[in-house]
């Protein structure tokens, strides 16, 4: 009889590519997966309601919806805080800096560059959330 060339054991799976992170939010992929799942593990001899099956089809709507309608004011909010900043371009404004003491001046410069505006008064770079007051420049 000739040898048998060894094999690997029969229910191994084979390697995993990378596995990914799990998600931390509820998305339209989990919600379909998950509904996906239920489906598949249903009770034949019991299927999932009709009913039951529209309302999650319903929910998973309404929350891509909603996941767009939150995306949506995000980039209105960030829209808001821009058109704000460069409205102080020429405008003398005020802030507190570190010490607590507030300074002034007119804010020559806005920058986009980071999360939230940034306004120039004078030499310092303030953040636009950071303005205190805004006044009228003061007459030449």
């Amino acid at each position: 009889m000739p040898p048998v060339d060894s094999v690997s054991a029969a229910g191994s799976a084979p390697q995993a590519l990378a596995a990914s992170p799990p998600k931390q939010t509820m998305d339209a992929e989990v919600f379909l997966s998950l509904l996906v799942a239920q489906m598949k593990n249903q009770d034949p001899s019991s299927p999932m309601d009709t009913n039951d099956m529209m309302a999650q089809t319903t929910q998973l709507a309404m929350m891509e919806q909603l996941t767009a309608l939150t995306d949506t004011f995000s980039e209105n909010f960030a829209l808001s805080m821009r058109q704000a900043a460069a409205a102080l371009v020429g405008q003398h404004a005020s802030y507190v800096d570190v010490d607590g003491t507030t300074q002034s001046g007119l804010v020559s410069k806005v920058s986009f560059e980071q999360g939230v505006p940034t306004v120039t008064i004078g030499d310092k770079t303030v953040a636009l959330d950071a303005i205190s007051g805004v006044t009228s420049p003061p007459a030449s």
